[in-house]
């Protein structure tokens, strides 16, 4: 598929841009210990679906309901019902995603399996080291801080459509999940600095060439059939 370029990059990109750069700073210069910043990318994730749910609940707010297709037929539905089913969907990616983790990170106190996927959701603090708290707390205010500019204060929740904003986080998320797997692996065999270095340039190129804006309005295209 051919690369759409972002231009120009929004106020978040960048932010996001510095926020990928400072693990690699940690783990390369400064001795963090990779697992420490990969526990941090796995909880980003639920960071990104969390900031999701609230954009969906201004879009509802402001329209109520949105068309919701099933096959052939489309009907209106709450956009309650796409939070839902977004919090369902969303969440199946995010406990394979933290099941695999919690079951080859070896993080000292941490269960294998569901179980520790939720000892680490829900007490995520009791795994983290100080400067692990600071990063993940600066990928949520980067995050924050373009969501308010780019997407409350620049008026886009009154214009995107649920369904739309739904699937916005599923193609940064289908990276990371398949980078996260791959990454654990990584880790069993001592190659954290390896990985966390190319995730973190992956996380970057995706920020910098991927407008996934544009994909899914294309994507939206072809499924309505209008030529592209």
């Amino acid at each position: 598929m051919k690369a759409i370029l972002k231009r120009p990059l929004t106020f978040s990109n960048i932010l996001l841009i510095a926020a990928n750069l400072v693990p690699i700073w940690g783990v390369w210069l400064r001795g963090w210990d990779a697992k420490q910043v990969f526990l941090v990318y796995c909880l980003e994730t639920i960071i990104i679906g969390l900031y999701n749910i609230l954009q969906m609940w201004l879009i509802t707010w402001v329209k109520g309901k949105d068309e919701w297709t099933n096959g052939t037929t489309t009907s209106m539905v709450s956009g309650y019902f796409f939070m839902f089913f977004f919090l369902i969907h969303y969440g199946f990616f995010v406990f394979i995603q933290m099941g695999i983790f919690t079951s080859t990170s070896g993080t000292p106190g941490l269960q294998m399996g569901p179980l520790g996927t939720f000892e680490l959701v829900t007490h995520f603090r009791k795994y983290l080291t100080g400067y692990a708290q600071w990063l993940l707390l600066f990928f949520a205010i980067a995050y924050g801080i373009g969501i308010l500019k780019d997407f409350v204060l620049s008026g886009a929740y009154k214009t995107v459509s649920l369904n739309q904003q739904m699937f916005t986080p599923y193609a940064r998320i289908f990276i990371q999940q398949f980078v996260v797997i791959l990454g654990s692996f990584f880790l069993l065999f001592g190659g954290g600095k390896i990985f966390i270095l190319i995730f973190a340039v992956v996380k970057i190129y995706v920020e910098l060439w991927v407008d996934m804006k544009k994909l899914l309005e294309k994507a939206g295209k072809k499924k309505d059939g209008v030529p592209q």
